[in-house]
Parts: C-alpha cells; structure tokens; sequence
C-alpha cells in the first residue's frame, strides 16, 4: 500500500491494526494506575513512620530499581519470545508482586504489636513494589516499541503518545485510589491506612490475571519494521552496535533526566501543596472543598488526603497534554515539539523554586502539561531507526528509569534542609537536559525529522 494512503493503524499490506493497538493500550493504562498509587504514598510513610522526605523516597528507589534490574533480561526475553511472551511474562510478575503485599501487611500488623520493628514493615512494602516494578518493566519494554510498528513509521510518534494517553488516564485514578486506602480514616478520626494499604494492589493482581488469559488468545503478529526489512537477517542486525548512534545513546541520559525530573515532582506534589499553597479562604472551609480541608496552626489547609486528589487534577493536565500532545505531533516534528516542551517546564520549575504564591501553584499542574509528551517522544526519537535493534535498545532506555530512583532523593534533601519549593531545582535542571536533546537531536540522527527515510547506519 502506498505510504500515503496508509492510515493511523494501517499495516504494509492493508489490515488494521486497531484492535491490536487498543490491546496493547491496556497495559499502558495499568502501569500508570501503578506509577499513580506509588507516587502518593510517600507522605503515608511520612506520616505514619516519622521518615523525612529524603527517606520517604526509598518507595521510589525500590519502584525504579525493579526497573533498572529487570530491565536487560526484559529486553532480551524479548527479542527471544516475541511481543506477546514478554508481556505475559511482565504480567505475571506484576501479579506476584500484587499479591506480596498481603504478607506485607502482616508484617506491618506484627509491627504495630511491637513485635517487629517499623523499618521491618517499611522494606516489607518496598520489596512488593520492587517486584511489581520489575513485572512494568517488561511490559514497557515490550509495548512502547511494539505500538511504534503498529502501522506507519511516520506516525510513530503519534501512535506511542497516543497510547500513553491511556498511561495519563491511569495516572489519573491511581492517586484517586491511592488517597482512599492509604489515608483512609475511621469514625473517630483516626488514621487507619496502614491496615487498608494491601487492598488496591491485591485487586491489580487480580485484573492482572485476567489480562494474562486474554493476551494468550489474543492475535498479535511479531511485525517488523521498515529497517529490519531493509537490513535483512534480524540477529545481523542486532549484532550492530546500537551505542554507535549517538541519537541513542543520549536518548538513554535524556530519559534518564526526564523521569527523575517526572519522579521527583510526582512524589512530593502532596508535600508542595499541604506546605507551600497560600493560606486558603475560610468560607472554604463550609464549601464544596471542605472535605479536601484541615485546619492546621489555627489556618485552613489542603490535607494529605485532599493533596492525593488535587494530584489526580494534576494528572488531568497530564493526559489534557498527551491528547493535545498527540495531535500537534502530527503536524509538527516530535524533536522541535519536545524541545520546547522543555523549555516550558525549565521556566516553570524556575517560577516554583523562587516561591511566588498562587503563580508557583499554576505552575506545578503545567508542569504536569508539559511533562506528558516527553517519556514517549524520547522514546521514539531515541530506537528510530534501529529497527530489529529497538527491542534490546528499549531495554536500556527503560533502564534510564533509574533516574526515578536517584534523584528524587537529592530533591527530598534540598526539600529538608530548605523548603519544598527549593527542591524544584532538580527538575529544572533535568528539563534543561531534555530541551537540548530536543533541539540537537536533527544533528545526532542525521535525519531532519521521524518523518525522514531511514539512512543505513
């Protein structure tokens, strides 16, 4: 079929690749109701074991370093069982680590009953989100380079964001979900997330495996791309380095820069907004809002609660980007798109550290604006063509994930020697990163867009 007349999901030979697309889809959704409770629960942590941030950040170096672990042997189970083995594999995985959390909270129990220590019940935790992370891995492993192939390679881009736009709608529900257990309170008052904690990540464990039955019937063809069809033989092809592109390789640190500037924000959005947003009115306080209300020191504040269901507002702003992200993708190159992107979040973050009220406040949800096309536009930008290459290229990008891990910790020590807003240094260093990968990324590909023929590297 002629380039020109292929649509959006269109395969070479004419078949649509809809269904299959909207499949794999699924999964995106998954990892982000995941990603979204993770990234409230560090306050819970907080709260109920007395950690500073920076030690509430171990949530996010046990949740990335699944990542960074698992992510070389995902990619070369991938290569080897193909696009429908490998997601079955990551979500066996994350079922196992769903269903860890039941003797986790046993754990906590013996905990509260002085029977172990508090530290006990924390690693407890920390170990089903690190395994639960790894079974992610293989999922994005395998289903950001797969939804790049799933027609033509001009809309790769398109395609991918398009799909994260399911990733933004789990985003969305997670810290929904997440506030409802993790602080959660009885009649009295009194907190009672510590007991209902497990309950979530039980039930993604059971959808979890209700997806596994699917996706072992469900028709989805190995497809290649344009270059392994150019480059012949598959294992020549991957016997290639891919670390003699250079378009690659800092694809790998611009990933790297953006999650820890995604993590980072993420996970101390409900300490920002319970320390740093003005004082509120005090006809709030019998309104609409008072539910997502306390009174702290005698002035009205937003509670952690409340903080947990602003950070799905903010993950309405997320998923607002990855649609618009999506159509302006289509009309403009991806590199000069996330350039300035870039820039935007830079300036945003600039605004937030130098503490100017309610514009500070704005300019947290844009953050969350501008963040929403970066994780897949780098993606695409960085296995283009690689061709038989992109799954063991994916690999290693997925394993920039470790930023999350890393910096998030710098950030919450910049928060506790200082102030929350501060800490916004970090990722306005990070978006920096990502803006230059942008800009100069025409000169490392030797392409001038996604759009371009793929040259013979």
């Amino acid at each position: 079929m002629s380039p020109e007349k292929q649509g959006l999901f269109t395969a070479r030979d004419g078949k649509s690749l809809a269904f299959t697309f909207a499949l794999v889809s699924s999964l995106f959704l998954l990892w982000g109701l995941c990603n979204g409770m993770i990234d409230v629960m560090d306050k819970h942590f907080q709260t109920e074991l007395g950690l500073s941030k920076a030690q509430s950040a171990w949530v996010q170096f046990a949740h990335y370093l699944g990542y960074f672990l698992m992510a070389m042997p995902a990619g070369w189970l991938a290569t080897r069982l193909g696009y429908k083995g490998g997601i079955i594999a990551g979500l066996l995985l994350v079922a196992v680590g769903g269903f860890w959390f039941v003797p986790a909270n046993y754990i906590n129990q013996l905990a509260h009953a002085g029977r172990l220590s508090a530290n006990t019940a924390f690693v407890g935790y920390l170990g089903g989100v690190c395994v639960i992370a790894a079974g992610l891995t293989f999922l994005e492993t395998v289903a950001n380079p797969y939804t790049t192939v799933l027609g033509p390679a001009r809309y790769s881009a398109t395609r991918i964001n398009l799909a994260q736009s399911c990733n933004g709608i789990g985003w969305i529900l997670g810290p929904i979900i997440g506030g409802m257990f993790f602080y959660a309170k009885n009649a009295a008052g009194e907190s009672t997330g510590s007991a209902t904690l497990y309950i979530p990540y039980v039930a993604v464990a059971v959808v979890v495996l209700v997806l596994v039955v699917i996706f072992r019937f469900a028709p989805m063809p190995d497809i290649k791309s344009e270059d392994d069809d150019r480059k012949g033989d598959a294992s020549a092809a991957i016997s290639h380095s891919i670390w003699r592109q250079p378009h690659f390789v800092l694809a790998v640190l611009a990933q790297f820069a953006y999650v820890a500037a995604q993590a980072g924000i993420f996970s101390f959005f409900i300490n920002y907004v319970t320390a740093e947003v003005p004082p509120l009115p005090a006809a709030w306080q019998s309104g609409a809002w008072q539910s997502l209300l306390e009174t702290r020191q005698g002035v009205l504040a937003v509670s952690d609660r409340g903080a947990a269901t602003l950070a799905s507002v903010g993950f309405l702003f997320f998923l607002a980007g990855r649609f618009s992200g999506a159509a302006l993708l289509r009309r403009f190159a991806a590199h000069k798109l996330l350039g300035r992107y870039g820039l935007a979040n830079t300036a945003a973050c600039l605004l937030i550290f130098l503490k100017l009220g309610w514009l500070s406040v704005a300019c947290l949800f844009l953050c969350y604006f501008f963040m929403s096309i970066m994780f897949p536009t780098i993606f695409a930008l960085g296995i283009f063509g690689l061709g038989a290459r992109a799954k063991m290229a994916s690999s290693f990008i997925v394993m920039a994930i470790m930023g999350g891990a890393i910096l998030p910790k710098l950030m919450g020590a910049v928060a506790d020697r200082y102030d929350m807003s501060r800490g916004f240094i970090v990722p306005l260093g990070c978006f920096a990163a990502v803006a230059a990968y942008g800009y100069f990324w025409p000169r490392l590909s030797k392409a001038e867009s996604l759009a371009s023929p793929v040259k013979e590297v």
